[in-house]
């Protein structure tokens, strides 16, 4: 992957946001093709994880508020898929906690997928309780989403994967 890469050192913040995106879309396909999983050797599962951090270390050089939250968002869905809850509870509050910092930065759906997040987590780490009033305030979010299809992506987001007894 790298050789094909250009390295111009005037343009850091170009580099910054192809390594960004580009680890972003291979976990987030990883993640979605259901890899690794429970027969994964741990190195597949390590690796994983190190793709979430790495975009989530790039766009948190030339992002914005919301690129960040995001970020915290994939790691914390793929520490959930690594089998880390305790790892995902914490980005999964630094998502929350960015977003609700930032709202002239994040979007709408941006809200959705911070108590998504947390909900699976606080469900994945036993509290119960919590989790269940985050996945109602996700779904709240959902439903008030103002664009058709950035509220589809949400609910779909919400309806599949690993809810960890809670629903």
């Amino acid at each position: 992957m790298a050789e094909h890469v250009k390295v111009d050192p005037d343009d850091l913040p170009g580099l910054h946001r192809w390594f960004g995106v580009e680890l972003n879309n291979r976990t987030w396909k990883q993640l979605d093709e259901g890899v690794p999983n429970a027969s994964s050797s741990d190195d597949e599962r390590t690796q994983l994880l190190i793709g979430a951090f790495a975009s989530a270390y790039h766009w948190s050089q030339i992002g914005t508020a919301a690129n960040r939250a995001r970020g915290e968002h994939l790691i914390s869905r793929t520490a959930l898929r690594v089998g880390e809850a305790g790892l995902a509870l914490t980005h999964a509050r630094r998502c929350l906690a960015l977003a609700n910092a930032n709202p002239d930065v994040v979007e709408d759906w941006d809200f959705g997928f911070a108590h998504e997040a947390l909900a699976r987590a606080l469900a994945a780490n036993g509290n119960l309780d919590e989790a269940r009033e985050h996945l109602v305030e996700a779904q709240r979010i959902t439903a008030a989403v103002a664009d058709r299809e950035d509220r589809e992506i949400l609910q779909a987001e919400i309806n599949r994967g690993e809810w960890f007894e809670l629903t």
